[in-house]
């Protein structure tokens, strides 16, 4: 068994040996062939890369701009009450307008919250459509759409 290991031994060292001789001279062949296609390609990515940059904004520029069209439903007129028209004003108002005019009035006066903006503090105005003293601004919206009729 002393032999048989001995020889295995023998044999494994012989394959070490001849394999790194052997790669140290294809070495730098392979190193000389490598680099220079990897030249090539990263003179190439760079401009295919610039060309497709230049087709996207080309095939940009070439669509028109579509204008977006409002929804039907925000245009129509609708009435506030009378608690609403005291601080938008009386007449039929589409929603949006609704909307912007609150939102000038809470600005004019003040009401929204120092710290945190997206509160708004009710007035005595205000307080009779919120029902309580401050709201975020995105229940105001819910709340002033119980105040219009249509």
């Amino acid at each position: 068994m002393a032999t048989a290991k001995k020889g295995a031994a023998k044999k494994a060292a012989a394959k070490k040996k001849a394999p790194a001789k052997k790669a140290a001279k294809k070495a730098p062949a392979k190193k000389a062939a490598k680099k220079a296609p990897a030249k090539k390609a990263a003179k190439k990515a760079p401009a295919k890369k610039a060309a497709k940059k230049a087709a996207k904004k080309v095939a940009k520029k070439k669509a028109p701009a579509k204008k977006r069209a409002p929804n039907p439903a925000f245009m129509k007129a609708m009435t506030p009450s009378d608690a609403l028209a005291a601080i938008i004003g009386k007449g039929p108002y589409p929603r949006t307008e609704v909307t912007k005019r609150v939102w000038d009035y809470i600005k004019k006066n003040k009401l929204q919250d120092a710290v945190n903006r997206r509160m708004i503090n009710a007035d005595e105005k205000l307080r009779e459509i919120f029902k309580k003293a401050q709201a975020s601004m995105f229940e105001m919206t819910k709340m002033i759409n119980a105040h219009l009729k249509p």
